[in-house]
């Protein structure tokens, strides 16, 4: 057992006594700690720990560089009966406050979408469960082959004739989509474009009736399809025919430009005013005769 795995487990049992000799053997398990490390990265002795029967460690601190709350353990022992104490092993251990690495993780457990970058190669598995087998043609038998004619004349041609046609129904492929990628795929798009987001709560409409719906193939048509409204969030990505936006193309009509209330007073246009009698009998303007002082005018 060395002192790394007791570390472990030494808060979990009681501390027994440790051997006289091999806790007064301070120097010698400085020594060792100081050959094992960096010039003057050796602090203070903190404490002796006894680990077993005549074995004890001796924890100095440790001023290395990045390795804040460390301590040099140096474990030394002495036979029975002996009077001499050696060295077991020295080794850089950490504290209870030590500032430690996170745990390790593989690779393909940290990996997250939008890691992968230029250059960047991601392997897939042999037995992956998002791919299964596709059909490429290999399978079939060489144009020379003994077996070429077997069964029909047209086996040697089907294998030249399958890489000029392959590529529009979707053959050619060693490996192709599995039902299982199909799904864990449709989630992903799903739960990013689809009609659980706030986006889609709040649109007028669903994109199923969208002009900017582009359709895709096969049976994703049944639930899918790329925006091309470059407008919209969505843009260029895989959403749900459930999905909306408020840039779906029947939202609504531009409203017109409201007309402005008629003025109060219109300033444009003078307005008629009739003379009052005083005005009409000013200077210059005698007010006319009436009654019996009318002029006659008769003849």
């Amino acid at each position: 057992m060395t002192a790394a795995t007791r570390s472990t487990s030494r808060g979990a049992r009681s501390r027994r006594a440790p051997d006289k000799l091999c806790a007064e053997a301070v120097e010698l398990a400085r020594a060792a700690a100081e050959e094992a490390a960096a010039p003057g990265v050796v602090g203070a002795w903190i404490e002796a720990v006894a680990d077993a029967e005549r074995v004890v460690t001796h924890f100095f601190e440790a001023h290395e560089p990045g390795y804040r709350g460390w301590r040099w353990a140096v474990t030394v022992a002495r036979a029975s009966r002996a009077k001499n104490v050696t060295v077991d092993e020295s080794v850089l251990l950490p504290g209870s406050d030590a500032l430690l690495a996170p745990e390790w993780v593989p690779w393909s457990e940290r990996l997250r979408p939008g890691d992968l970058g230029p250059g960047d190669l991601l392997p897939t598995d042999a037995d992956d469960l998002r791919l299964e087998p596709g059909f490429s043609g290999e399978d079939e038998p060489l144009p020379d082959s003994p077996v070429a004619d077997e069964g029909t004349e047209e086996a040697g041609p089907l294998r030249a004739a399958i890489g000029g046609v392959a590529a529009e129904p979707g053959m050619g492929r060693s490996r192709v989509l599995s039902r299982y990628g199909l799904h864990t795929a449709a989630d992903r798009w799903e739960e990013s474009y689809g009609p659980k987001t706030p986006m889609a709560q709040a649109a007028p409409a669903a994109c199923m009736s969208c002009g900017f719906l582009v359709p895709v193939a096969g049976s994703l048509r049944q639930a899918f399809g790329i925006c091309a409204n470059e407008y919209s969030p969505a843009d260029g990505h895989v959403v749900s025919l459930a999905f909306g936006c408020g840039g779906h193309s029947e939202a609504a009509v531009m409203p017109r430009t409201p007309q402005p209330p008629p003025p109060v007073v219109d300033e444009t246009l003078a307005d008629p005013f009739g003379l009052t009698d005083e005005a009409r009998e000013g200077p210059g303007n005698p007010a006319p005769a009436s009654g019996l002082n009318a002029p006659d005018t008769s003849g």
